[in-house]
């Protein structure tokens, strides 16, 4: 039995290796993705005051601070049985949109994108964003930073700071926009929109153009049938704010669909106790059945491809007009290719600029009704949001000064755990054969991880027997007075 590893695995946030065991023909016996850490945010806000978790939880993670934000303000709504105001809401889905494109952006131009512009066999130190700026040229490397600075920009304007926000609160945000910011923003929001389009016309051309990488999109390594989940309104079109949780199985069939607050009834996590930091959620309508693919296990799969798949449509026209074009080349709904989550990424920046431009028009939304105060104890509270890597569930529990009792995360990348196992194995079977292990070999490994978009570090909530650390004392003489807890004197 021989071993190969990919350590770490490059273009995202966090750390993870991918552990490949080939047989003594050179066959692929099996791979595992594992996440070599542990963060545990869950415990240690145990005993803070609730109302500070919108602030504290953007440190989760610098690429999904927004939507930690968010889901935690959104906790606190349920915590404190508390509305936002209709103009809060406008505000706090036209930031959560901004965030939505700029981090799609980010993914698709600099994680995601080198492998299908550059190409998956170019050498490594190609495969980046500078590759991908030297393959389209200076012009749309250009184009590429500018609108991802406006989304960021935006984020400013709205929530103080782009990475770690301090505007919304239990009942609405602490700051409404003034007209002059609201204008600011359209005008923005109105070039988001051009790009958007633009780089829907860039996969157009270097993706769908090109008849391998159309064939590599629906090759049988990059095919993987699970159940798809996400939030959706009352129409079930994408809602990446609120809305009820919705469920498809592998035939694109409704499984279950239900309020957050019942996210419990529904969704059981597994341990792997053995080798992941990282917990399997499945759909207790399905139940578990191991880490294995197909319509009779509970195990599904969130993100963007996720999201379009467990839902009926889009709320904006070009991004539904895209993704029916999708559905249509791939072979209809629900799309198991893989490597298609970056198309619905495309278009999800689409349906995110559409809105920026639509919320943004809106000059009610620099009305001075800004939030609803609270005037409830607190108990209990569920957040829910659609980060831009999947389903988003904040949890808490308080005493009724609001001080923390438990806490509960599942992370986007948490629900898609098992998913990424099961298509890190199926690449691998179908691109390293006979011992014959190269790097493009071992990259198109990790494009099968790299499609889903992980976020390794909020992820890790597991922990799987003991942590790997070990703990010595020394008093002030220098002298070892304890270690792994235990006195020596």
């Amino acid at each position: 039995m021989k071993k190969v590893e990919i350590d770490p695995v490059t273009r995202l946030e966090g750390h993870a290796k991918i552990a490949v065991f080939l047989n003594d023909e050179g066959e692929v016996e099996n791979a595992y993705f594992q996440a070599p850490e542990l963060r545990g945010f869950e415990q240690f806000n145990i005993g803070r005051n609730v109302e500070e978790m919108p602030r504290i939880t953007t440190s989760i993670c610098g690429v999904c601070p927004v939507s930690h934000h968010m889901a935690s303000a959104k906790a606190l709504d349920d915590l404190y049985d508390v509305e936002p105001t209709p103009t809060a809401e406008k505000i706090r889905r036209l930031m959560y949109n901004a965030y939505t494109f700029a981090d799609h952006l980010l993914h698709f131009y600099y994680l995601g994108g080198p492998d299908f512009v550059v190409g998956p066999e170019a050498d490594p130190a190609k495969r980046n964003v500078l590759g991908v700026i030297e393959e389209v040229g200076k012009d749309i490397g250009e184009k590429v930073i500018k609108h991802r600075s406006y989304g960021q920009k935006i984020l400013e304007i709205i929530g103080g700071d782009p990475i770690q926000p301090v505007n919304c609160t239990a009942g609405g945000v602490t700051k409404g926009l003034s007209e002059e910011e609201r204008q600011e923003i359209e005008e923005m929001a109105k070039s988001c929109l051009e790009f958007a389009e633009f780089s829907l016309d860039v996969f157009d051309d270097i993706v769908l153009g090109n008849e391998d990488y159309v064939e590599l999109i629906k090759s049988d390594p990059y095919t993987l049938k699970t159940h798809y989940m996400g939030l959706v309104d009352e129409n079930n079109d994408v809602d990446l704010y609120d809305g009820d949780i919705r469920a498809v199985d592998t035939k694109g069939k409704e499984i279950t669909k239900f309020d957050v607050n019942e996210y419990l009834d529904h969704i059981g996590e597994k341990v792997q106790d053995s080798w992941t930091y990282l917990k399997f959620p499945y759909l207790k309508e399905k139940g578990w059945k191991g880490i294995e693919s197909g319509n009779e296990n509970g195990i599904y799969r969130v993100g963007t491809l996720g999201r379009l798949n467990a839902a009926d449509g889009m709320k904006t026209p070009t991004a539904q007009k895209e993704r029916e074009r999708m559905y249509e080349t791939l072979g209809g709904r629900p799309v198991h290719e893989t490597l298609a989550y970056h198309w619905a990424r495309l278009i999800e920046i689409t349906s995110a600029a559409e809105r920026m431009v639509e919320l943004a028009g809106d000059e009610t939304i620099t009305n001075d009704d800004n939030r609803n105060i609270p005037d409830t104890t607190p108990d209990e509270g569920i957040g829910v949001t659609e980060a831009a890597r999947g389903t988003l569930i904040h949890h808490y529990q308080t005493d009724e000064n609001g001080v923390l009792e438990d806490v509960n995360m599942i992370v986007a990348t948490t629900h898609n755990n098992g998913g990424i196992c099961m298509a890190v194995e199926e690449a691998a079977e179908g691109v390293i054969n006979g011992g014959n292990v190269t790097q493009g070999a071992l990259n198109k490994v990790e494009m099968a991880f790299r499609a889903h978009d992980p976020c390794i570090a909020c992820a890790t909530h597991s922990l799987p027997g003991n942590m790997p650390l070990e703990l010595t004392v020394y008093n002030s003489d220098g002298k070892e007075i304890a270690k792994d807890g235990y006195n020596l004197e």
